[in-house]
């Protein structure tokens, strides 16, 4: 299943999605900055590849016509995958939000607050990877 507009395959993001995270988690000391934005976008790869995967059509329709994704649709996948997957996924998707905004784009966030919502992106990452494998192997 790929999309005009939508990139890359499920299995691709969540790979891409968990080559950010290991980036972002190696330089919250170093560089809080850019292990912000690291981290938010592993955050917004799994979005992607959840959206894929749950066949969300109304989000992918509008990223089609749009041919790029926007926080609306952004916003709007994560509200549908936390119904299936839990609300954790909606709070850990606002942790990433403040990675995004108040971690890069305003650089206002030290090395000790990122490591506080590091974690809630690793579970996304790491919760995606899983439901994908379990949807491979046999039953």
């Amino acid at each position: 299943m790929n999309y005009v507009g939508v990139g890359l395959d499920v299995e691709r993001r969540i790979g891409v999605a968990l080559r950010y995270l290991e980036e972002g988690g190696s330089l919250i000391d170093k560089d809080p900055v850019q292990a912000s934005e690291k981290l938010y976008k592993a955050a917004e790869e799994v979005v992607k590849a959840l959206t894929l995967h749950f066949d969300l059509s109304d989000v992918i329709m509008k990223v089609e016509g749009r041919g790029r994704w926007t926080v609306t649709e952004l916003e709007r996948a994560v509200e549908a995958i936390a119904e299936r997957v839990g609300e954790w996924f909606r709070h850990s998707w606002d942790s990433a939000w403040v990675l995004h905004v108040w971690g890069f784009h305003e650089g206002e966030l030290d090395s000790r607050a990122v490591k506080l919502r590091a974690p809630s992106v690793e579970k996304m990452a790491l919760e995606a990877e899983k439901l994908l494998k379990s949807k491979r192997s046999p039953r």
